[in-house]
């Protein structure tokens, strides 16, 4: 089933929350870059992708989510991730995407500063 792409961005305290939604293939791209530019404008220190509404990413999407992490980066922004299955867990981990992000279970995980998944501790 293909589910088209969007994100919402929300704000909490002084992080950026980028709600994902559908397929991140090739397509989201342009969507997730509008997103990003809103966080970047809220100017909070700290974004989070919640993936809890992904249904799928390929390896277009992993690009996608890599560009991502490469602009926080330059931005001085620390990228934190949560809902990721634990499919994308050990790809993010097996790919080294992980190495540029912490995961954490869920929202609420990640808003505390809590303990990292143990996905993200593999290296």
């Amino acid at each position: 089933m293909n589910t088209a792409f969007d994100t919402h961005v929300r704000l909490r305290d002084d992080v950026a929350i980028m709600d994902l939604i559908g397929e991140i293939n090739s397509g989201a791209g342009d969507r997730l870059e509008a997103a990003y530019s809103e966080v970047k404008r809220d100017d909070k220190p700290v974004v989070l992708l919640n993936f809890k509404g992904v249904d799928y990413i390929n390896s277009s999407g992993i690009a996608l989510i890599v560009t991502l992490l490469a602009r926080a980066r330059n931005d001085d922004r620390a990228v934190l991730s949560c809902n990721l299955s634990d499919h994308y867990k050990e790809i993010f981990a097996i790919t080294r995407v992980t190495d540029f992000m912490t995961v954490y279970p869920d929202e609420s995980a990640a808003l505390a500063g809590s303990r990292p998944d143990e996905a993200s501790q593999r290296r």
